[in-house]
């Protein structure tokens, strides 16, 4: 059956089961915020280390940049990035959790492969498009999603490309934990930017309409629709 034919288990009516309004809080206590200099030292970082600034800047989206992106980034073409796969493994207390229910959120991780879309950025002001693309991916300190360039695969050969990765040392590396308890945690977490539940349904969709099937994410919404039926 062609993707587009096939429908999800996950629901906007399972999605509004689980919505609740929640007011942003700010930081838990005692967690450290990147700063104003922090920033700017990550984006002289990953600017140090461009492949080659003659050359467009492409972004690696394999989640939510790809249905909210932060700019006008202009769509490039799919791609895989070999040697890190999309997980639910990063903990969050803020944005689509709260302190009391936690909620989880994907980084790329090591291991396997990531089928998603190569944007590429504007032309002008290659600085102030990055700063305000880290600020929105993270925000602690240690830093949870850190910024790298991969080299991805792609039908006309491999390009680099920015993307998140990952950072197993940070406190909110849930490591690798089993379908059932990550369908569990997005059925029920709920943050002032929305729910789990959400977030799933959304990359899901954006995913297939450009063509790429995620086996284990098409598995998760299932299981995650059935929890909420059962709650």
């Amino acid at each position: 059956m062609p993707i587009s034919q096939r429908a999800l288990s996950l629901t906007p009516a399972h999605v509004a089961r689980v919505h609740r309004v929640v007011e942003d809080t700010g930081p838990p206590p005692g967690v450290a915020q990147q700063t104003d200099a922090d920033y700017a030292d990550w984006v002289a970082r990953i600017v140090a280390g461009h492949p080659d600034r003659t050359q467009a800047t492409r972004l690696f989206a394999y989640g939510s940049l790809i249905w909210k992106p932060e700019g006008a980034y202009r769509l490039d073409r799919p791609g895989v990035a070999r040697g890190w796969h999309r997980a639910f493994c990063l903990r969050m207390h803020r944005f689509r959790g709260t302190p009391d229910v936690p909620g989880l959120m994907m980084a790329l991780d090591r291991g396997g492969q990531c089928r998603g879309m190569l944007y590429t950025l504007g032309d002008d002001d290659l600085e102030g498009q990055l700063d305000r693309l880290f600020r929105r991916e993270f925000t602690v300190k240690p830093i949870n999603s850190m910024p790298r360039w991969l080299v991805v695969q792609t039908a006309e050969g491999p390009v680099t490309a920015l993307g998140f990765v990952m950072n197993r040392a940070s406190p909110y590396d849930t490591g690798r934990l089993p379908p059932e308890e990550v369908a569990r945690v997005l059925a029920r977490a709920c943050g002032h930017w929305g729910t789990g539940a959400e977030y799933l349904m959304n990359t899901v969709q954006h995913l297939e309409a450009h063509g790429i099937r995620d086996c284990g994410l098409w598995r998760l919404q299932r299981l995650v629709a059935q929890e909420i039926d059962r709650s």
